[in-house]
């Protein structure tokens, strides 16, 4: 019990989610109040229509560090939600669910936003007794405080968008994850557009103080946060979304081409052009976006972008710009390489 106290301690003062979800497994495979063969932690992802399985992190006996799956990618090649009905049965009925006669399969739910959306698999060749079961579900307990907390100190709390103070870390992780992909034959990084790397865009709704004088702050309020839940359905789910405060928003998102960070973007501002908001009717957004290059720097990707949002709306609004193109023909000036940091906050 007490090993199980400092594990839980070590767990509590980690602030990164993927570094807990791993430690999350280590510690409930390794506690030797118990015997589990391995320890899956698992996600629903997806449209409520066409969920699957996501695993967050997974340890077996066998192995001395845990596994999970790439969250870039394509969803329809992990198992259908319907396809593991104990899985399953656990979401939808918020209990533990046990199943096998040896060896033996039990699923905890996990509650860390508004639904169930997680749980913890763990298989044991021997049957796992109620005490055991609450010992474990008390720990998830704990797991699911310090999702909590995390998302209360991340996430913007009018769209559950991630924050800004995020984004530095986010931005890191996406340039280690590049260079360690990089091709070194790759020449001058803008005499061609980095193919299968991440893009930065910056989102700005056109006229928003329009929105606002006309029809009130609650109007505009609603028209963020309908416009977050867009992004969230038409972006996917590795896709960093980012809330930079008032209509100004972020996406850190990982194509395989220019053309594919263009289209996506595209399709989601076709997508917000075409709906018709509550009051307001319709609004456009104005977007620009960046390749990030190599020994980027958060304030640089962000003022690329931007640059190309400026010249978006002071070229019609309405359009999605790209920072690499407006320098290929001359419409921007390419920024320096040397560029004095700038302070986000």
């Amino acid at each position: 019990m007490n090993q199980l106290l400092l594990n839980l301690a070590k767990l509590s003062g980690l602030r990164d989610r993927h570094e807990i979800d791993f430690a999350l497994v280590k510690l409930i495979l390794n506690t030797s109040l118990w015997r589990f063969t391995s320890v899956r932690l698992l996600r629903a992802v997806g449209s409520l229509d066409a969920q699957h399985w996501l695993t967050l992190a997974s340890l077996t006996q066998q192995q001395t560090e845990p596994e999970c799956d790439h969250v870039w990618l394509d969803l329809s090649h992990l198992p259908c939600l319907s396809d593991m009905p104990q899985r399953e049965a656990a979401i939808v009925t918020e209990s533990v669910v046990c199943s096998g006669s040896g060896p033996f399969t039990i699923h905890f739910p996990i509650d860390t936003q508004a639904s169930v959306c997680s749980l913890l698999e763990v298989e044991s060749d021997e049957s796992v007794s109620m005490d055991t079961q609450t010992r474990v579900d008390s720990v998830l307990r704990i797991y699911e405080n310090m999702q909590s907390l995390l998302d209360y100190g991340e996430k913007d709390t009018l769209t559950e968008l991630l924050n800004r103070k995020t984004f530095d870390s986010a931005f890191w992780r996406a340039a280690q994850a590049q260079e360690s992909s990089r091709d070194p034959s790759m020449d001058e990084r803008r005499a061609k557009i980095p193919e299968g790397s991440y893009w930065l865009a910056v989102l700005d709704i056109d006229h928003f103080k329009h929105v606002n004088d006309n029809f009130g702050h609650l109007i505009g309020d609603e028209v963020l946060l309908l416009l977050a839940r867009h992004m969230r359905s038409s972006f996917r789910l590795h896709d960093q979304l980012y809330r930079f405060g008032g209509e100004e928003f972020v996406v850190l998102m990982r194509c395989t081409s220019h053309a594919d960070a263009e289209a996506a973007l595209e399709r989601f501002r076709l997508q917000i052009a075409q709906h018709e908001f509550p009051k307001v009717k319709h609004i456009t957004i104005s977007s620009g976006f960046t390749p990030l290059y190599e020994n980027d720097t958060p304030s640089a990707a962000f003022d690329r972008a931007d640059k190309a949002v400026y010249y978006a709306k002071g070229h019609g609004r309405n359009q999605v710009c790209s920072y690499t193109l407006l320098v290929q023909t001359g419409e921007l000036v390419a920024q320096a390489d040397a560029i004095e940091e700038v302070d986000f906050f």
